[in-house]
């Protein structure tokens, strides 16, 4: 039993209309028959978290996949009964994930209703030839449309998430891409470089010499990005995110400032105190395992004090808050190097990255882990 409640809860919905050829997260092709088993064994996995741990969240995230992929009657039936499990009386914030292509008016008046205050729409570029290459169900005017619905809906919370370095895209499509989200002035905006994960068709084309990466080059659009962000008027709060003063992402703080938190659903990861799990990463075997009374963990690690410190630290690096100077004691010769090649400064006592620093994140993070 955990000392203390745990106050952050994810839920995986592994389903989506199509599989796009750069994820590599679980997610499975429509729900067909099984959805209402899956849903049940959903609510079993949190009724059984409630009974192992005591369940105050302050920040719940429906991510996969696709979550809005789910029908009115089914949101109707699992988010309900999800609330009915624990206290949400301290619940903050509560974040959807959705795909433009899968959210008509009345869906998002319904997420409203039931709780949702926080929006994560997965747009990736405005620009339609973009959204062909990466293999997205939706154009960029049913990204407008859905936005637009969104607020109508009463949602003051919108996270938009986007792409760059795709295989094709120029420069300017991008700044095309960062200049219309501006003038919609989400609260939030994600912005990633393309990582070519082992086991997708991209990786495969990659292999192939088909596509070709170019440090340069990307280095040049997260450059652009914060450029235009900024002058935007959002604060570059952590290497990929940027937010309105205020809208910073409680729920991905609860990651980076190592704090418990309960994964439910197929291959979702939990981090309790010294332990971590992560579910079977296939929604049948999940159901199955539920059903019959079974652990649905396929991989459990405990964690040393050492290794919990060291990726508090390098999650802490990626945001604008950096990690306390005396915290890195361990690690004070290689930060002494970064220091030396202008990656991190100090700043009232805490190592943040410069904007330098920002284009190797990924190698200082690594130090610690």
């Amino acid at each position: 039993m955990a000392k203390n409640p745990i106050r952050h809860l994810y839920v995986h919905i592994p389903f989506c209309a199509k599989l796009c050829p750069y994820c590599s997260f679980h997610v499975e092709t429509a729900m067909r028959n099984k959805s209402q088993r899956f849903l049940d064994a959903l609510l079993i996995e949190i009724e059984r978290q409630a009974g192992a741990f005591k369940i105050e969240p302050e920040t719940i995230y429906f991510g996969g996949g696709t979550p809005s992929a789910l029908s009115l009657s089914q949101l109707e039936f699992l988010l309900p009964r999800l609330r009915e499990r624990f206290d949400p009386g301290r619940l903050v914030e509560f974040t959807f994930e959705i795909n433009p292509a899968t959210v008509s008016a009345e869906k998002a008046r319904l997420l409203r209703a039931l709780g949702v205050n926080r929006i994560s729409m997965g747009v990736q570029s405005w620009d339609d030839s973009v959204l062909k290459t990466l293999g997205r169900a939706h154009t960029a005017a049913q990204s407008q449309r859905t936005f637009d619905t969104l607020r109508e809906a009463g949602f003051d919370n919108i996270n938009i998430d986007l792409m760059f370095a795709i295989p094709g895209q120029s420069h300017e499509q991008w700044m095309r891409t960062l200049e219309k989200t501006g003038a919609l002035q989400p609260e939030h905006v994600s912005a990633y470089c393309l990582t070519y994960e082992e086991d997708t068709e991209f990786f495969r084309k990659l292999q192939t010499r088909e596509f070709a990466q170019d440090e340069n080059r990307d280095a040049d659009f997260y450059e652009i990005t914060m450029d235009a962000l900024g002058a935007a008027g959002y604060v570059h709060y952590e290497v990929s995110n940027y937010a309105k003063p205020g809208r910073e992402s409680l729920h991905n703080f609860a990651y980076w400032d190592g704090r418990d938190y309960l994964g439910i659903g197929p291959s979702a990861f939990s981090t309790v105190g010294a332990q971590r799990w992560q579910n079977v990463p296939d929604s049948r075997d999940y159901a199955d395992r539920i059903f019959a009374g079974d652990s649905t963990a396929s991989f459990t690690e405990q964690l040393s004090d050492a290794t919990k410190l060291g990726e508090t630290l390098a999650f802490g690096l990626r945001t604008n808050r950096g990690v306390p100077v005396s915290a890195i004691t361990p690690w004070r010769e290689q930060m002494r190097e970064f220091r030396e090649l202008g990656l991190l400064e100090n700043s009232n006592g805490r190592l943040v990255l410069t904007r330098k620093g920002k284009l190797m994140a990924d190698a200082v993070a690594e130090a610690f882990v």
